[in-house]
């Protein structure tokens, strides 16, 4: 099966998605594709200053040449993620100009295309200008809202146009983003079969092999990623596409995002720079991915079919100690009760816990099996980034291995879904595991 009949196959499932077309000269087709499926609607081309140069002013052209009503509007700021402020300038521009959202750039763009458009009761066309995030085909948006990295339930574009040439020509570093994002998929699948597991959030079939039964292929040439090869582009951008739709599928972002992302999050909400710069999604996400891959690595070193369940859950702590926890934690932190929420959604009880740890000893050698079959290492991912051209070590985004140390312990208490740091927990290795990593012959060996 071909990566064009995947994806048909795949929208098929997914229902919000209608047209997906990813070639080389794509971007003929939008004027088309646009008049097919919004018909006599208007249209305004959002874009920044680089995307406008990079694909936005040819779309402009050919949608006014092929008799498209039309407007545009330019995002004026340089840089800047996906916050709240310029979800009001979008939705100004939708009201304003009474016209369907052309968005045409990376993730950023359109995350806030989407938001705004479901603001306006209405669909959108995305036109991606690099294979830099699986967020083009998405359902939901990630945005920054009241210093918090929150994710919006709202539709996928109705329609997706990549034109692989202009994927090619994309700054190296925003494809090596998008494949670290990609990859970003093996270990947050571990942590959806332990929810699975646990029962929390059981594994949706038709999402789960939408992504991962193709997975390895998709991650298997960093080298034409890094080249530009245009195949190799079109192959990755095949990929986020797919994990995309595996959460339209889903109707949420657990197929293609845990703890590895979380790191992510703590870094946009503290408006984290390196060298002046903000730091792109896929850079923040690859080192949560190897340092999940090197708690996995770790955690496969123990063996939990002699775990004392009674004793872990006598020692398990109340709800109201796991807030005082996370309170403190958060002390300092721009959400300082965004822990406090999100363990007070999570928290299981004595009796809960009992269960849960009981399946994980009960099941260990073949849970254990499965976890590794889906999991790469810590040396196979750092090789992969290495040869794509993504980040191999935290002082490369300008993270200190002790800010990654502390920020851990946040990622666990952050986010109501169930991680391996929650088993960990509730397993009472939480702290040989961390020390593992982040000690002397760790991975992240702190010095």
């Amino acid at each position: 099966m071909t990566n064009k009949e995947r994806i048909a196959k795949a929208l098929e499932l997914a229902g919000q998605t209608k047209a997906v077309e990813c070639a080389p000269g794509a971007l003929k087709c939008v004027p088309e594709l646009f008049k097919r499926y919004f018909p006599n609607k208007k249209a305004v081309v959002i874009a920044d200053n680089n995307t406008w140069k990079a694909a936005g002013e040819r779309v402009y052209d050919m949608m006014l040449a092929e008799g498209v009503d039309c407007v545009k509007f330019i995002i004026p700021d340089e840089e800047f993620h996906a916050e709240w402020k310029y979800i009001e300038m979008i939705d100004d521009v939708l009201k304003t100009t009474k016209a369907i959202a052309v968005s045409v750039g990376a993730g950023v763009i359109n995350d806030i295309c989407k938001l705004s458009s479901h603001h306006c009761n209405q669909h959108y066309m995305c036109v991606a200008t690099a294979a830099s995030v699986d967020g083009f085909s998405s359902f939901g948006a990630s945005i920054v809202y009241q210093n918090a990295k929150q994710t919006f339930e709202c539709p996928a574009p109705l329609v997706i146009v990549a034109d692989v040439d202009v994927l090619a020509a994309a700054p190296k570093e925003m494809t090596a983003a998008g494949y670290a994002d990609l990859a970003a998929k093996i270990p947050a699948g571990a942590e959806w079969m332990i929810a699975d597991l646990f029962g929390t959030e059981p594994i949706n079939s038709d999402a789960w092999h939408v992504l991962q039964d193709v997975l390895d292929d998709m991650l298997s040439d960093p080298e034409g990623v890094a080249a530009g090869k245009p195949e190799a582009i079109a192959a990755l951008f095949d990929g986020l596409t797919l994990s995309g739709i595996a959460m339209q599928i889903a109707g949420s972002s657990r197929p293609a995002s845990c703890t590895e992302h979380l790191y992510n999050h703590i870094l946009d909400m503290t408006h984290h720079r390196y060298k002046g710069k903000l730091q792109s999604h896929g850079f923040q996400v690859a080192v949560g991915t190897l340092t999940l891959c090197a708690f996995f690595d770790e955690f496969f070193k123990m063996d939990l079919s002699t775990l004392d369940v009674d004793k872990c859950v006598a020692d398990w702590p109340t709800l109201e100690q796991e807030q005082q926890r996370a309170l403190e934690l958060f002390k300092d932190f721009p959400v300082p009760k965004l822990g406090y929420t999100e363990i007070t959604k999570k928290y299981s009880d004595k009796d809960a816990v009992r269960v849960q740890l009981t399946r994980v000893k009960e099941n260990w050698p073949e849970f254990k099996a499965k976890l590794q079959k889906q999991c790469y290492t810590f040396e196979k991912m750092r090789r992969l980034f290495e040869i794509a051209g993504a980040p191999t070590d935290p002082s490369q985004i300008g993270v200190t291995r002790e800010k990654l140390r502390a920020d851990t312990d946040l990622t666990q208490l952050m986010r109501w879904r169930i991680n391996l740091l929650d088993l960990a927990k509730r397993a009472e290795i939480y702290d040989t595991l961390v020390a593992r990593v982040f000690g002397k012959g760790g991975a992240w060996e702190i010095k």
